[in-house]
């Protein structure tokens, strides 16, 4: 029995250990910690982690929700403006017209983003007080209602065998997964199940076959969604098959900010805001618009190899 109980320990800290990640160097081990990665985002909140549940929930299904994140006041401000881009953005200064200005600007690293893309997306070495370890590519609005309510379009899956050029990639191995492009959707409004949340195929993100044609019908069971309260946010890998699905929601609107991020070393797409309202962020947001390369390699070598004298 003792024997037992001594292997299942062992067993235990075998699988919750330090995960073997080849580093920059001759196959030695990049170790990560916390004090490695940006700790608070640039309101100076500290970044809010995931609990194991989460974690392996996101990396079995390829998607998460995580209801009722804001506020009934923070909800209410983000709508507002919402809702003036989408239909009077010319009321708005040139360079608002954007999703991810005015109060909007505060999800881009929300505490619970950056705990998110600390352990899902951000690459240590480049990461700090100053910079963010990971990007964002784009931003969209998204407003669907009964006269306007978009359609069915699925794509995307098979992400674990994807090559390394092709930013829709998802990487795993005991103890720690990688998601290449990772979507983040914040409802603004509710989402009655069903009825025009987006739609996902559960581990499709890991799938080694081609998607059966079942997946061409929205009602078929490969397909999971999700209801949640307004000021809810849903993370999803971009490599998980997925879809919109038409808004039939008749007691409120589709209001929802998609934001898009990505690993340091590569692009995907080639949107970027205004530069007037980047220069108007915190330094720190800023970075979430940086190239996508090693723009510090001065500095970058002392945190990729073991040795002390230097990379050889």
């Amino acid at each position: 029995m003792m024997s037992d109980e001594m292997s299942q320990d062992a067993h235990r800290a075998l699988v919750r250990g330090q995960p073997f990640v080849v580093n920059k160097n001759l196959g030695t081990p990049l170790t990560v910690g916390a004090e490695d990665l940006t700790s608070h985002n640039a309101d100076g909140l500290p970044a809010v982690g995931l609990s194991d549940q989460q974690k392996y929930d996101f990396d079995r299904a390829g998607w998460l929700l995580v209801p009722g994140v804001l506020s009934t006041d923070e909800c209410a401000e983000m709508r507002t403006f919402a809702l003036q881009l989408a239909r009077q953005p010319d009321r708005l200064p040139e360079h608002m017209r954007c999703p991810v200005a005015g109060p909007l600007q505060r999800l881009a690293d929300h505490p619970l983003v950056l705990g998110f893309m600390n352990e899902f997306v951000a690459y240590a070495p480049v990461a700090n007080e100053q910079r963010y370890g990971f990007r964002l590519e784009t931003s969209h609005l998204f407003n669907r209602t009964l006269e306007a309510p978009g359609g069915f379009k699925p794509h995307n899956g098979n992400g674990l065998f994807r090559m390394p050029w092709n930013s829709h990639f998802y990487r795993c191995q005991p103890g720690k997964a990688w998601s290449g492009l990772t979507r983040v959707i914040w409802e603004l409004n509710p989402v009655q199940k069903g009825r025009g949340g987006t739609l996902f195929v559960p581990g499709s993100h890991k799938a080694a076959y081609p998607a059966p044609e079942g997946v061409q019908n929205a009602a078929s069971d490969l397909w999971e969604t999700y209801e949640c309260p307004a000021g809810s946010v849903v993370f999803f890998t971009e490599s998980i098959t997925h879809s919109a699905q038409p808004w039939s929601n008749p007691d409120n609107e589709r209001l929802a900010i998609f934001n898009l991020y990505n690993i340091v070393a590569t692009r995907w797409h080639s949107w970027r805001p205004p530069q007037a309202l980047i220069a108007s962020m915190p330094p720190l947001r800023q970075s979430l618009f940086s190239a996508a390369h090693n723009d510090r390699s001065d500095s970058f070598f002392p945190r990729t190899t073991p040795y002390e004298d230097g990379p050889l």
